[in-house]
């Protein structure tokens, strides 16, 4: 990815900061985000394809990945 300007970069930094901080799982947090609010649920082995729902972010330099409901 190639920033142009400041504006750009603020706003790259700001998606990988919330995704960091809201979504990426930590080792040392339990595997949990260091902003969030509810637990992690615990990491299932083998789940079936059709429950994974994936979000791209920053145009698919970032994936987040949950299972649906």
């Amino acid at each position: 990815m190639l920033i142009f300007h400041r504006r750009q970069l603020e706003m790259v930094l700001a998606v990988f900061i919330e995704h960091y901080n809201t979504h990426r799982p930590q080792r040392s947090l339990d595997q949990t985000p260091p902003l969030s609010i509810v637990p992690a649920a615990r990491p299932t082995s083998h789940p079936d394809a059709t429950q994974l729902r994936r979000s791209d972010r920053l145009g698919g330099l970032i994936h987040e990945y949950k299972l649906a409901a």
